[in-house]
């Protein structure tokens, strides 16, 4: 009895270490957001003509979507990640606290090849004249469309299969195991790969509210984790899908009439 016992202590310390760790990556990804991501916000509704980009700009925009993506993916992940510590524990082969660092590790290191890419697109809008200040569509078609199109891959396959893997981490981590550090850092990076395949499209509705939007960042994370953390329930994406995609109608709808009108 005194060695479960023991057992069960040194599993809720192992957690309890992950768990504060975690939280307090959270909180410093949240404080960077709200301190402004080191962007000088100022002048972020007057109409500016594009820019080039220059490198140390391109970085800090990497850095905010990377930190962006850590606040929001971060908390929905953590049941996945403190199981993965608790079964590390029992195994009593690794260091728990250690292995699941590396597990979450290689979970945000595909979240960095997102924020490239997300980068890559921000680039591409911005010298288009396609964003404010505020890094928010202008273009009220292509806000329809984003809205359209995120609201369709709510209702697809993909993402059925993706969000499975993310809302059980039984199933996940019975499917996928791998022993050893560089076991944890591989399962962490395809945990981290079901999660961009599952979330991808709602992160790019970023660009419709605005991308230093933190009422928008906070819905959608909010949302993100009651999508995975919410069992069973398919439901919860198909309504989002057919409401982005009634979303995105209306504004596309509003934007012909206002077309038509100018054109009158």
């Amino acid at each position: 009895m005194s060695g479960t016992s023991a057992l069960e202590q040194a599993l809720r310390h192992d957690r309890l270490i992950v768990a504060f760790g975690m939280a307090a990556v959270v909180a410093f990804a949240w404080g960077y957001l709200v301190a402004g991501a080191g962007i000088d916000m100022s002048m972020a509704d007057m109409p500016m003509d594009p820019e080039p980009w220059s490198p140390s700009q391109a970085m800090l925009i990497f850095a905010m979507w990377w930190v962006m993506m850590i606040a929001m993916m971060v908390p929905s992940a953590a049941p996945m990640v403190l199981l993965f510590t608790a079964i590390k524990r029992r195994q009593a082969i690794e260091n728990p606290v250690f292995t699941s660092w590396l597990f979450l590790a290689g979970y945000l290191l595909i979240w960095a090849g997102f924020s490239l890419a997300a980068v890559a697109v921000q680039w591409a809008l911005d010298q288009a004249g396609l964003l404010s200040g505020m890094m928010a569509s202008t273009s009220s078609i292509l806000a329809g469309i984003i809205l359209v199109a995120a609201g369709l891959y709510q209702l697809t396959p993909v993402k059925r299969a993706c969000l499975r893997y993310c809302q059980s981490p039984v199933f996940f981590l019975s499917r996928y195991w791998q022993p050893g550090a560089m076991g944890a850092l591989r399962m962490g990076f395809r945990h981290g790969t079901y999660c961009v395949g599952c979330c991808w499209f709602l992160m790019a509705l970023l660009f419709v509210a605005g991308v230093m939007n933190l009422v928008w960042i906070a819905a959608v994370a909010i949302y993100v984790a009651f999508e995975k953390l919410l069992a069973r329930s398919p439901w919860l994406s198909r309504i989002a899908g057919v409401g982005l995609i009634l979303a995105g109608g209306v504004v596309l709808a509003r934007s012909l009439v206002v077309t038509d009108s100018a054109s009158l």
